[in-house]
């Protein structure tokens, strides 16, 4: 992947959570302008861009309708999995299927499952 773009209706608000997971995972913020738009890097060159688009129409976002649902993320190490679980709800995230971690995806599935204030899904997936 080259980048990613997500439009939100609340780019302080959703800066903030981004922020706080992406560094989690080794991504560092590559901008954050006055005009709207944050964005990160992550080592393997790969972009992610947050924007409130002037063509926005304000709508909930819901994963379960036509779209994406979620997006998986790697984690190094379990230490780190853990230690986000712990720390994500002060972040404005809020873990989803937590009566199953860390195996919600299956029993060979390491996982945290996150969603954003906004309704966004991160599977953050520890890597093999």
């Amino acid at each position: 992947m080259h980048h990613l773009d997500l439009w939100v209706s609340d780019v302080a608000t959703a800066t903030g959570e981004w922020a706080w997971l992406l560094g989690e995972l080794g991504w560092e913020m590559a901008d954050e302008s006055g005009d709207g738009t944050a964005s990160w890097a992550h080592p393997d060159g790969t972009y992610f861009f947050l924007e409130r688009s002037r063509d926005l129409v304000d709508e909930p976002h819901d994963r379960l309708r036509p779209g994406v649902n979620h997006l998986a993320l790697t984690v190094e190490d379990r230490r780190t999995l853990d230690r986000m679980r712990a720390e994500s709800s002060s972040h404005g995230w809020h873990e989803l299927f937590a009566d199953r971690y860390p195996h919600a995806g299956g029993e060979r599935h390491t996982a945290l499952f996150l969603e954003s204030s906004e309704g966004f899904e991160v599977e953050v997936v520890l890597g093999d």
